[in-house]
């Protein structure tokens, strides 16, 4: 693969299990985020949509791992740099000039993940190679957007699930406490949560930009990570958001093994960390 060759990765998402992404709050009743879709004959229709900003965070904290891993910096990061990676930073003053010249380009040229994701650090904006779609489900109001034919609408690919929240200080196994647990609350706190039902198939695109090798082969890493434990949306400790993951990519890898570049680099890498 050229180095200035862009590289594409497009197809499905199956939710495994429900898939919650918050939007609009009704009551006590947390909705879908939903986008306004014009039909072939001039209607809209508000139609649930993931974001791709919900999944572009899911895979940077993948690659902030990844990355933590090989260069083991636990424990010697500034909270600006740990920000940077984790979260993508925010934009503020800093001492001295902003980044730029070497000092970024040396970021760019060892610390592939912010090749990738980009991060406001340093006093400026960084951008990264990366765009990640929207996940668009497959259904009747978006056949004509995704070339995907479907007989579901986008009403019959949502439910209402219900949770509960109850206070058991009283009870006998409740842990003793240095101070009074409180008194139990008198009735059940209900949620209800609106959610994508297992099975939905979502149309997804994820395009790396003119991408270095080395930004190339730590990505393909990060979407394997990704696609080898998809979960999307929020709730994931109790087991909403599993999926599965089939993207075709556009182009081969170029091999190039950045796990043993980083590694001989790590001096080079942590200097630009501080740098962040």
């Amino acid at each position: 693969m050229n180095p200035a060759t862009s590289i594409t990765w497009s197809g499905i998402v199956t939710a495994l299990t429900s898939i919650a992404h918050a939007g609009d709050t009704r009551g006590s009743i947390s909705m879908l985020r939903r986008e306004r879709v014009i039909q072939p004959d001039s209607t809209s229709v508000d139609v649930p949509i993931i974001s791709g900003n919900s999944l572009r965070g899911r895979l940077r904290r993948i690659g902030e791992e990844l990355l933590r891993d090989v260069l083991l910096y636990e424990g010697q990061l500034t909270a600006s740099a740990a920000h940077a990676l984790r979260s993508g930073g925010s934009l503020t003053k800093v001492a001295g000039e902003p980044l730029s010249g070497s000092r970024l380009a040396a970021v760019r040229a060892h610390l592939p993940l912010i090749g990738v994701f980009g991060a406001a650090a340093g006093g400026r904006i960084i951008d990264g190679c990366l765009d990640v779609g929207k996940l668009i489900p497959l259904v009747t109001e978006t056949d004509h957007t995704t070339g995907h034919h479907s007989t579901l609408s986008s009403f019959e690919i949502v439910q209402l699930e219900h949770y509960t929240r109850l206070n058991d200080a009283d009870t006998h196994n409740f842990p003793e406490t240095t101070t009074p647990a409180g008194a139990p609350e008198e009735t059940q706190m209900l949620y209800r949560l609106e959610t994508f039902k297992a099975g939905t198939r979502f149309q997804l695109q994820i395009n790396l930009n003119r991408p270095t090798p080395l930004e190339e082969a730590f990505f393909t890493d990060v979407l394997a990570a990704f696609t080898a434990d998809a979960r999307l949306g929020g709730r994931l400790a109790v087991g909403l958001g599993r999926a599965q993951v089939d993207l075709r990519r556009s182009h081969p890898e170029t091999g190039m093994d950045w796990i043993g570049y980083l590694r001989d680099h790590r001096d080079e890498a942590m200097s630009a960390l501080a740098n962040l």
